[in-house]
């Protein structure tokens, strides 16, 4: 079975370990059009998306960004445009993905201050209190362990450092519920299946944002990881959600 015929079990169905190597798989593959498909699937607004975010950061003490599963470094990069003294560590087990990521730094020529570092989110060598800020930007779906990453992330940052997470999920009205469960479902996987060399990638990103936590069991995630003061930006009606948190 070569990757344009790829399907991927549910994730109701696999192990964490299971999980990781989809992700491996499916993330190594794609590359060469994620960008355009993140684009032109979200009609653009993953840009907006993006920069709601880093308007939210803070940074007080390290003037650093970690930003968690990186993909291709655009919170990274936003930042660094921003805030001109702030300077970020870019982390991605993605290693094809990080390729991507640092030719977009040399081209925005921001490779002094966006460095790039292959590890596990779950598992990070960075000492305590290393970062004002840790994001993660449609990440923390692909992770097993959300908790693992999230009390990571938390770790790492300064105490009242900000712990901010940005991520896909079903909104509440019926109505809109069945329309994004269309699109998930049919209109996404026919799109990318014309555009992507690997379609299956894309019912994995249905059934991703399918099973991730309803925002009241995510912010109830991260006060279990640690994190307090949760506050929940809901963007797009809600096909989007920002969670900021802080270190105590």
């Amino acid at each position: 079975m070569n990757n344009k015929e790829k399907r991927y079990p549910s994730l109701k169905e696999i192990t964490e370990k299971e999980h990781i190597e989809v992700v491996k798989d499916i993330f190594s593959t794609i590359t060469d059009r994620y960008d355009f498909l993140n684009r032109f699937l979200s009609l653009r607004r993953d840009i907006a998306w993006r920069r709601f975010a880093v308007k939210k950061m803070v940074f007080e003490k390290t003037g650093r960004l970690l930003d968690v599963a990186c993909g291709t470094c655009d919170v990274a990069i936003f930042a660094a445009k921003r805030y001109p003294a702030v300077k970020a560590i870019c982390l991605d087990f993605i290693h094809e993905m990080l390729e991507v990521g640092k030719k977009k730094i040399h081209a925005e020529n921001l490779q002094d201050r966006l460095h790039l570092i292959r590890g596990d989110a779950c598992y990070m060598s960075f000492p305590d209190s290393s970062f004002d800020v840790a994001s993660i930007a449609f990440g923390i779906r692909n992770i097993p362990d959300k908790k693992k990453a999230l009390s990571e992330m938390a770790r790492v940052v300064v105490p009242g450092g900000q712990v901010m997470v940005l991520e896909m999920a079903f909104t509440k009205n019926w109505f809109t519920d069945i329309l994004y469960y269309f699109y998930l479902n049919y209109m996404l996987p026919f799109i990318a299946r014309k555009l992507s060399k690997n379609k299956g990638a894309y019912h994995y990103l249905a059934d991703s944002i399918m099973n991730f936590p309803k925002p009241q069991e995510f912010i109830k995630l991260m006060e279990d990881s640690g994190i307090r003061d949760v506050k929940v930006y809901k963007l797009t009606f809600g096909i989007t959600y920002l969670y900021t948190g802080t270190k105590p």
